[in-house]
């Protein structure tokens, strides 16, 4: 692969990893603030690929928000995967660790954070694979590709349309 369909790739895998941040976001009644895929910075300093803001207080989640913001986490590093064939667990490391340090506020034991986990990633998973959710995937993704940032209100659209298309 030469280096310009590398960076095509990348840009493609992290519109996907963004777009399942967003998509799940949006299934468990979280309102998003924009999408994006401009390269930036964490507050902590950090370099980030993309990101997916969402809104702060304006939800109508599971009634579990751990549970939420964990699932929120994984979707994207699932829904990467689809494109790459595998977890990318670098790229999605600061994910991870959120995760991780999110579970520890739950239970004590390193084998039960393991098994919750597995758990949530399989529910992730079993909510963004399907077929609905993931047109929504697509297409959040191609419009990021397009736009590089998109509103929350953009991307709330083409959540809503991807569930009224016919597959």
């Amino acid at each position: 692969m030469d280096e310009e369909s590398a960076l095509a790739f990348a840009l493609k895998a992290t519109a996907y990893h963004e777009a399942g941040h967003a998509v799940m976001a949006l299934v468990l009644g979280r309102a998003i603030q924009k999408v994006t895929i401009v390269p930036g910075q964490t507050h902590l300093g950090a370099q980030r690929l993309g990101a997916c803001h969402l809104q702060k207080g304006k939800s109508r989640g599971s009634g579990d928000y751990l549970e939420d913001e964990v699932m929120i986490l994984l979707a994207g590093m699932v829904a990467e995967s689809q494109i790459t064939g595998q977890y990318c667990h670098q790229g999605a490391a600061q994910d991870l660790r959120y995760v991780r340090r999110m579970l520890l506020t739950r239970n004590d034991g390193q084998r039960q954070i393991q098994r919750l986990e597995k758990r949530l990633l399989s529910k992730t998973e079993h909510h963004l694979l399907d077929a609905d959710h993931w047109r929504a995937v697509q297409n959040i993704a191609a419009e990021l590709i397009k736009s590089q940032t998109i509103s929350g209100r953009a991307a709330k659209h083409l959540y809503e349309r991807s569930l009224s298309e016919e597959a």
